[in-house]
């Protein structure tokens, strides 16, 4: 960005948005900690952009954020606002913000969010976004802030099934988080051990990718299964009636549902959210807006945000077939 389109910022406000997911308060505490350290003035604007709408916000300081890191959820609430989906909404919401006289916002959440903070943007209203979503699918980054949590939360409820499916011989079907991507679920059947996992990204077909697996695994001796499937495929309870008509494998259907979001955050998230959160508020510093913060391997960096939302993530071919291969072997 070169000098002339540098804005110089000295108060910002900062919301999560969208879907909770553990380490949004770190990334909250990052930013209000490292702004306060650069002599900024931090906002908290509660229940995400339905509560910049209505004008709830406030200034934070160190004691704001004290005991949070720990904490899941957000404590500055979130909610989905329909008319800031609006061009109304984002003038309305630009608006406020000038009001409290906010030089720029920090937007925590997903692609959802991002767009809302992107219309700001066009709109004139300097904005930096992070990414934090437990199904790991903003494209533009390698890791949103919630998923290790999410997928830490679903590997042990897992391992609890999987006791009992191997106490009663049973087959279990487990439908886990994950709308649109397969991430939960491909990565936690292969911590779990699973025999096969249903992702949105792939079509599948009962007998060949859920009856078939089974059934290898029966003749090679084994008397217990188990099941992912995502969120986004759904049907879990259909599923597990299918195998036990075709089979006559008892099987039970386990939806994991919304304790996935919840929880304290694992270290990864933690640090993540931490290190997400300063960049941010290192570029604000700056004067340096219209970015989206994300992680390249183990690296922070930023992006152009227009740029950031149009980049798509595949999920690892190779991730599903070692899945497969671990599934059977």
């Amino acid at each position: 960005m070169s000098e002339s389109n540098k804005k110089e910022i000295r108060r910002i406000g900062v919301l999560t948005s969208g879907g909770d997911a553990p380490g949004m308060n770190a990334a909250l505490r990052g930013v209000v900690r490292a702004g306060l350290y650069r002599k900024l003035q931090v906002f908290g604007i509660q229940r995400g952009y339905e509560g910049l709408l209505e004008g709830e916000i406030s200034e934070m300081n160190a004691h704001s954020v004290s005991n949070i890191i720990s904490r899941g959820g957000t404590v500055l609430l979130t909610a989905r606002s329909k008319e800031f989906a609006t061009p109304e909404g984002v003038r309305r919401g630009k608006a406020m913000a000038e009001i409290f006289k906010l030089d720029a916002l920090v937007v925590i959440g997903g692609d959802g969010s991002f767009r809302g903070a992107r219309d700001l943007h066009r709109a004139g209203m300097p904005v930096i976004g992070i990414p934090a979503t437990i199904d790991n699918d903003v494209g533009c980054t390698d890791y949103t802030i919630g998923y290790d949590t999410a997928m830490n939360t679903v590997k042990e409820a897992i391992d609890r099934i999987k006791d009992t499916a191997y106490s009663h011989e049973r087959c279990s079907v487990v439908e886990v988080m994950g709308r649109n991507a397969g991430y939960i679920a491909l990565n936690c059947g292969i911590a779990g051990g699973a025999e096969a996992c249903i992702i949105p990204e792939k079509d599948f077909d009962i007998n060949e990718d859920i009856i078939k697996p089974i059934l290898a695994c029966r003749n090679a001796g084994k008397h217990h299964y188990i099941i992912i499937v995502a969120e986004g495929v759904g049907g879990s309870m259909e599923i597990a009636q299918q195998i036990k008509e075709i089979t006559g494998i008892t099987t039970n259907a386990t939806i994991l549902g919304h304790q996935q979001r919840g929880g304290s955050p694992t270290v990864r998230d933690r640090v993540a959210a931490s290190l997400m959160g300063a960049k941010a508020v290192s570029l604000l510093a700056q004067g340096i807006t219209g970015r989206v913060i994300a992680m390249k391997g183990e690296s922070v960096v930023d992006l152009d945000i227009e740029e950031a939302l149009e980049m798509k993530k595949d999920i690892d071919e190779h991730l599903i077939e070692t899945s497969k291969i671990l599934s059977l072997y």
